[in-house]
């Protein structure tokens, strides 16, 4: 989306990727440019590879990641002689989400690890009902695909249906009473739960099953799927983009960042 129109490279400030970011950062520019009128703010999802990748090749100021950097893109910024940095500005939890038909509320990570990875195909290995589950998820150029994964060491069944965003993910297991996904938790705020039901996880450290949509245990970090935010930008260009930074920081800011179910920084 663009939320004002762009009057030169230099007015504008070209935000691109996770498409868990994208909604909360869109929040915040609205304010931004009340503060800041003569400062252009244009946003975009994609998923945080394809925010990187716009940040090499310099069609964007700031690249929205819900994951750090891997090891493969900052060997091109290094071969570049392009000097990177980052900024957390906020965190989030990633919510796992069913259709509210399912008799589940809570589930162990041993059992989401056998739902994702494919060794459990039905819902008749968890409660009593034969149903065929179906898996909806990320591409792999995700920054959530990709902590999912690592999260719980797995690799993804091949069967798992890849989406574009969380928008769709909700959709579709809003008509599918089989589904099983996972979003941002901040992106139900946007999308609502109508439909939905929003699972609880055990942990291995904790007996108790914990919500994504629990604030409390979020911010003592009793939550296993939950993660900080970056945003990377070019060293150089720096001082463009250090308004919207400040911007972030401030009061107002991370005022937005909790009304749109994520966690504020104290930085």
């Amino acid at each position: 989306m663009v939320l004002a129109s762009c009057k030169s490279d230099n007015a504008t400030i070209r935000i691109k990727g996770s498409d868990t970011e994208v909604n909360l950062v869109a929040d915040i520019s609205e304010s931004f440019y009340l503060a800041y009128p003569k400062l252009f703010v244009s946003i975009s999802g994609g998923g945080s590879g394809l925010g990187i990748a716009s940040l090499i090749n310099g069609t964007a100021d700031l690249a929205n990641s819900s994951r750090r950097i891997n090891a493969q893109e900052l060997e091109i910024f290094n071969k570049n002689s392009i000097l990177i940095d980052s900024f957390i500005f906020a965190q989030d939890a990633i919510a796992f989400v069913v259709s509210d038909q399912i008799d589940i509320n809570a589930i162990s990570l041993q059992n989401l690890k056998s739902i994702l990875n494919g060794n459990y195909t039905n819902w008749e290995s968890l409660i009593k009902v034969n149903r065929p589950i179906n898996i909806y998820g990320r591409q792999s150029n995700s920054g959530t695909y990709s902590f999912i994964k690592n999260k719980l060491d797995i690799e993804f069944s091949a069967y798992a249906k890849q989406m574009n965003g969380n928008a769709q993910i909700l959709e579709a297991i809003r008509t599918d009473n089989s589904g099983i996904g996972y979003v941002g938790a901040g992106y139900l705020m946007h999308g609502g739960t109508k439909g939905l039901k929003v699972l609880s996880i055990f942990s291995n450290n904790i007996n108790e099953a914990v919500s994504p949509l629990d604030s409390k245990k979020i911010e003592q970090g009793l939550y296993i799927f939950q993660r900080p935010l970056y945003q990377y930008f070019r060293v150089e260009n720096y001082m463009k983009i250090k308004p919207f930074l400040d911007f972030e920081k401030t009061a107002t800011g991370k005022n937005i960042i909790h009304l749109s179910g994520y966690y504020p920084v104290d930085l």
